[in-house]
């Protein structure tokens, strides 16, 4: 998977839709469709729309929380959160083939993630991002560290994408801290060079994994 992980969003430049295209232009690989509050409907056009995008790209397309519309749409995979349908369930409802994303914000949860099948963590938050409500607390850069640790410690080595108003000068000592990759949202769709910031967010990756 890609270590980049694009979530849309919307603001006064762009839709949804809009913001998936642009990250997408700007070569990210792993894309999700996150539309709280939308409409069933209008998500599922949404859905359909930025997946045949995802197909001329090459991209993969996550979902949020709607794991039947994406069993149903050929979408490849779905993320949950705590307080969305079970894991064991999503996992056991979606095809072999699909991911299945969870959010978590302690070691705890994610073990019990890992335990129940799924492929990937977004981990956060890092700090307070606007972009999400009724955020869980604050992780911070020591928060990673001591979350990292214990995985390593208990041998979990699913990937783990920091999450959660991330910055350019945070990710070199994230990725130290081992996490796999960094899910972003704002840092793209406010910059005023958006290739130019992937540019230099994936060297920072890069170096700093080595």
């Amino acid at each position: 998977m890609d270590r980049l992980y694009f979530i849309t969003h919307t603001n006064e430049k762009y839709s949804y839709f809009e913001s998936a295209c642009l990250a997408l232009d700007c070569g990210i690989k792993l894309i999700q469709l996150r539309m709280k509050h939308a409409e069933e409907d209008l998500f599922r056009k949404t859905a359909l729309q930025t997946l045949k995008e995802c197909e001329k790209y090459g991209a993969r397309l996550i979902l949020n929380d709607n794991y039947r519309l994406a069993k149903e749409l050929g979408a490849d995979g779905v993320h949950i959160g705590q307080k969305d349908e079970a894991l064991s369930i999503v996992r056991s409802s979606v095809c072999q083939n699909q991911i299945v994303g969870m959010t978590c914000n302690t070691f705890e949860q994610i073990v019990s993630a890992a335990k129940s099948g799924a492929d990937y963590i977004g981990l956060g938050p890092y700090r307070f991002t606007s972009t999400k409500e009724n955020l869980s607390p604050v992780l911070g850069i020591e928060g990673y560290r001591n979350i990292m640790r214990q995985c390593r410690q208990a041998g979990i080595n699913i990937p783990i994408y920091a999450i959660g108003g991330i910055r350019t000068e945070d990710v070199a000592e994230l990725i130290e801290t081992e996490v796999y990759g960094i899910a972003i949202s704002s840092l793209i769709l406010q910059s005023s060079s958006p290739q130019k910031q992937i540019a230099v967010l994936r060297k920072q990756i890069a170096v700093s994994a080595k």
